[in-house]
């Protein structure tokens, strides 16, 4: 009797883990790919150009498309398709696992980039705030991408097919042990440092804005580089992202280290623990992942101007079709008018 509860409650498992990838994941992976386009689009606007956090947002929007289309369509198809092309294709194999460490740690390191610049930007020091430049953005993205390009050049070597039975290769790291803890531990740890970051850059940063926040607005004017209401707004984006990035990345990270140190001596041969231990790793992941397509929802929530820009731009580009249906709207309220009048001044006549 505990056999069959137990094999049932593996298959329902099993089953909610599909359901999400395959519906749930898919669609917000369409969803993602259209709002992260349009916000792409929209932060190219003249109106946007020349903040610096606007640089980093459009950096961070086009890292969370490349991990939209290539780790998390990856992982639609395995989790939810039981589709596995990484195991037929050497390329595939090796692309799929460095895309997937390379914008795991790109994507965070971008928004710790981000926070320094408004840290800078919200400092009281008037030199200070001088550093908070398109020119300084555009030298540390290049050597921040330039870095975990190289650095995570291994998945490329140790990454290929291992012959798990006659009929079957799959893709997977050519040793174990050692390599496959670095792997594990190196990901949960540089994710945590990445999140002990944003929490200090963002504590530092709203002591600045509290500073700010108690002078004039004439004094503020006065300052050279003072932050505007926009730069305000941009920050409270900054905020939640990172709020929206510290949730998942330490939950996951914690877990991955657990599931590698504890979870496999614990549960031993339990098919139960571990389907319930699968099934946790597979929601955090999903958790984890929503972060990149649903990105651009943050502008839309907290920034009153981006919302404005939304409706100026959907203005100018169906103004003229609203404009027209306003008219032929009007022109039938005075033919109907005309209509009654007439038939009005017909039945006194009679």
């Amino acid at each position: 009797m505990n056999t069959s509860n137990d094999f049932n409650r593996i298959v329902s498992l099993n089953m909610g883990a599909i359901f999400i990838y395959k519906y749930i994941l898919f669609i917000i992976y369409i969803i993602g790919n259209i709002g992260n386009l349009f916000t792409l689009f929209l932060f190219s606007q003249k109106s946007w150009k020349k903040n610096v956090c606007v640089f980093y947002f459009k950096v961070s929007l086009i890292i969370n498309l490349c991990y939209n289309n290539s780790t998390i369509i990856g992982i639609i198809f395995i989790y939810g398709f039981q589709i596995v092309l990484i195991d037929s294709n050497i390329i595939l194999c090796k692309f799929y696992f460095y895309t997937f460490f390379l914008f795991t740690v790109l994507a965070p390191s971008t928004l710790i980039l981000a926070s320094i610049d408004r840290l800078l930007l919200s400092s009281q020091n008037i030199d200070t705030r001088l550093y908070s430049s398109k020119r300084l953005a555009y030298f540390l993205v290049s050597i921040n991408t330039s870095v975990w390009i190289i650095f995570n050049l291994h998945a490329f070597i140790q990454l290929g097919f291992v012959q798990y039975s006659p009929s079957r290769l799959v893709c997977t790291f050519y040793y174990s042990g050692f390599y496959t803890y670095f792997v594990s531990y190196s990901l949960g740890l540089t994710n945590m440092i990445f999140c002990l970051i944003m929490i200090i850059l963002c504590v530092y940063t709203f002591k600045n804005v509290r500073q700010i926040r108690q002078i004039p607005r004439t004094q503020r004017a006065q300052q050279i580089r003072s932050m505007t209401n926009k730069d305000f707004q941009l920050l409270r984006c900054l905020y939640l992202q990172d709020i929206c990035f510290l949730v998942p990345g330490i939950t996951t990270a914690l877990f991955n280290i657990y599931q590698v140190t504890i979870a496999n001596k614990k549960y031993g041969d339990a098919q139960l623990q571990h389907a319930i231990v699968d099934f946790v790793s597979k929601f955090l992941i999903f958790l984890f992942d929503t972060y990149y397509p649903l990105n651009f929802l943050v502008f839309i929530i907290v920034s009153k101007a981006f919302r404005n820009e939304i409706k100026r731009l959907s203005y100018k580009m169906f103004g003229k079709q609203l404009n027209i249906i306003r008219e032929e709207k009007e022109k039938r309220r005075a033919r109907a008018e005309l209509n009654e009048t007439i038939s009005t001044i017909e039945v006194q006549c009679r």
